[in-house]
């Protein structure tokens, strides 16, 4: 059974001004194997262009946790964020995090309300399933959307490929 992104009331798709999804299924690696990639920011700059700056709030840790506000650069906004969803790789479940991320003050146009969800599941036959998706709600999703080609879905699958490169190069930093 594939699972699916838990979305917390008012960042459902559908119900947003934008949405982005992209998902791969790669033979050979384990949930733990991309996990450590995916939780532990200090690989993120030297496998995804598109990030920059991250910062994590009151810890010397660079490994994301349930709860842990944090800061990064992406697709051109400063985003503040926070974990919103944090389960760890098990036999029982598959593996998720998720994050709250916003820039712009509240009530203005310039506001970007966003929810950045990862799943990443065990599949038959040495196969894993990475799923990543977004929704965001402000006026500069709803530009975010319109634009072509989407820097979103391109953005998102860039960071899909350097994390299974990562993960199936065994990255050190």
């Amino acid at each position: 059974m594939l699972h699916q992104i838990n979305w917390p009331q008012g960042f459902v798709p559908g119900f947003t001004d934008n949405f982005a999804s992209n998902e791969v299924i790669v033979a050979g690696l384990t949930v733990e194997q991309v996990w450590k990639y995916l939780v532990d920011t200090k690989y993120w700059p030297h496998y995804y262009e598109n990030c920059s700056d991250i910062k994590l709030y009151d810890t010397d840790s660079t490994q994301l946790s349930a709860e842990q506000r944090f800061f990064f650069k992406t697709f051109g906004f400063p985003v503040e964020a926070k974990v919103t969803e944090f389960v760890a790789p098990s036999a029982e479940q598959p593996a998720r995090i998720s994050w709250h991320g916003w820039d712009g003050e509240p009530g203005t146009d310039t506001r970007l309300d966003v929810i950045h969800a990862w799943l990443i599941e065990a599949l038959p036959d040495n196969r894993v399933r990475i799923l990543t998706q977004e929704t965001q709600n402000g006026v500069p999703a709803q530009q975010l959307a319109r634009t072509l080609p989407n820097p979103m879905i391109n953005g998102h699958q860039d960071w899909l490929n350097g994390l299974v490169q990562s993960a199936k190069n065994n990255l050190e930093v």
